[in-house]
C-alpha cells in the first residue's frame, strides 16, 4: 500500500519527504520514519515513477524533493485499479 499512498500523494504535486509524511498523517495514516519514506521513495525514483529535483535551503540545508513522472501516474492508476478490484472482491462485491 505505501507505493501506492506515496504516488497518490505526489500526484497532489511536487513534495520534500517530510511534507509528504505529514500530508499522509493528516489523511490519517501512522506517522512514516524516515527509515520507512525514504528506503521508498528511493524504489519508485528507480521505477521512474517519480523523479527528484534538488531544492535550495533559504535559511538551512537543501532538500531533496519529489515530484511523480507521467509513468508514475500511470502506474498510480493502475494500482488503484487493481485496488478497487480487491476490495469489490474482499466485500463479495
Amino acid at each position: 500500500m505505501l507505493p501506492m499512498l506515496l504516488l497518490d500523494q505526489l500526484a497532489a504535486g511536487p513534495a520534500h519527504g517530510y511534507a509528504i509524511s505529514k500530508a499522509l498523517e493528516g489523511r490519517g495514516f501512522d506517522p512514516l520514519k524516515g527509515a520507512t519514506l525514504y528506503p521508498a521513495l528511493g524504489k519508485l525514483e528507480a521505477s521512474g515513477w517519480v523523479s527528484t529535483m534538488w531544492e535550495e535551503g533559504q535559511s538551512g540545508p537543501g532538500r531533496k524533493v519529489y515530484e511523480l513522472t507521467s509513468s508514475g501516474k500511470a502506474e498510480l492508476d493502475e494500482q488503484k485499479r487493481l485496488f478497487s478490484q480487491f476490495a469489490q472482491l474482499a466485500v463479495g462485491g
